[in-house]
């Protein structure tokens, strides 16, 4: 059980892990370097859809569907069904390492859409990009995210790379109380990709480099009008970057934000250990934990708690060994029955299954 502090009041959360889920399957060359960081999505029919992400050699990577199989009410495994996305757009494919990777969807009952996001390792390195679908099976492109400018700012997040976006299941207030729809999302002020020897500036106001975690907003009048408006947030605002010493080089957000009575409960993922050759090819020397933040109802943008420890770290064989050792990656929350589970990548190979429990529950 982890407290999480507000400084006058403590509700407790925590992740119990249940095991694995999702191993690759050896005869699928899809699956060659793992199975991993999922999306989840209830079909019209009503099951439960698992979104893994599935890496073939040379880490090139799919997005895949599998249906969950439920046993009194806990998930225990999968039945795969094929491949919804694949890297299929020049400008999702990269030179070697590539594809489209780490989709996480939000179910936004106001506009009757799954909306999935994901990362397009193309070839200027990661950007965020966006579909949708009505059933989880036929998915719509809607391209990559164009982040509006502003000068405020003194910057464009479009030059940026960018991960870990998520958005909001329901319309929540926007900068000057405009009912918007939001986002979470993880600039990086990084041009090792492109220009490895230049150190870009940071926006106006920003005075720490680590990687952290944004919101920006889309007016809901605009996406009546125009469902694409999704794919063009503006708005941007500084919410978390790292404070305690399990994500001293980075945080990033996790499944969508889940709401609770206290406001918006966001699952994300802290990041130690030291980074060799760039931020951008696969790791031997880092940990990724989950911890929890809260965020206001009522300005999604303010924190007011964090988990001062962490909800989940990495202690079996499946989330210490693997392509990338010592990893637990959170990316999809569903609730089954009246329980909330948390699905999550294992060492970048495997996906495991986490039950998330409130004391007093």
């Amino acid at each position: 059980m982890t407290d999480i502090f507000d400084g006058t009041t403590t509700f407790p959360f925590s992740l119990e892990r249940l095991g694995v889920l999702m191993r690759p399957d050896p005869a699928d060359p899809r699956e060659a370097e793992g199975v991993l960081n999922p999306a989840t999505a209830w079909s019209p029919d009503g099951r439960l859809h698992l979104y893994p992400r599935l890496v073939s050699a040379g880490n090139v990577s799919r997005v895949g569907i599998a249906d969950v199989e439920i046993e009194g009410g806990v998930p225990v495994g999968v039945t795969r069904r094929g491949v919804v996305l694949e890297a299929d757009r020049a400008w999702e494919r990269g030179t070697g390492h590539g594809g489209v990777e780490d989709p996480r969807i939000t179910w936004i009952p106001s506009l009757g859409l799954h909306v999935m996001t994901y990362v397009a390792f193309g070839p200027l390195g990661p950007k965020p990009a966006l579909a949708i679908s009505k059933d989880g099976q036929e998915w719509e492109r809607l391209g990559p995210l164009q982040f509006g400018y502003e000068d405020a700012l003194d910057t464009d997040l479009n030059l940026f790379p960018n991960k870990d976006v998520v958005y909001f299941p329901e319309v929540v207030p926007g900068p000057d109380g405009v009912p918007s729809y939001a986002l979470l999302h993880r600039p990086m002020w990084d041009f090792s990709f492109v220009r490895p020897d230049e150190q870009p500036p940071l926006p106006a106001g920003t005075t720490d480099a680590r990687a952290s975690v944004w919101i920006s907003y889309i007016p809901a009048s605009d996406v009546e009008r125009d469902i694409t408006a999704l794919a063009r947030p503006s708005g941007h605002r500084f919410v978390a970057g790292p404070e305690f010493a399990w994500e001293e080089l980075k945080i990033g957000a996790g499944p969508a934000p889940l709401r609770v009575d206290e406001g918006w409960l966001v699952i994300h993922h802290g990041v130690t250990g030291n980074v060799v050759g760039g931020a951008f090819v696969p790791q031997n020397d880092v940990e990724y934990v989950a911890g929890a933040l809260l965020l206001d109802a009522d300005d999604p943008s303010r924190v007011i708690a964090r988990t001062s420890v962490p909800l989940l770290v990495p202690e079996t064989e499946e989330e210490m060994e693997g392509t990338v050792a010592n990893v637990v990656f959170p990316t999809a929350i569903e609730k089954i029955d009246d329980t909330y589970y948390v699905f999550y990548g294992m060492a970048d190979s495997a996906i495991g299954v986490a039950r998330l429990a409130r004391a007093g529950a």
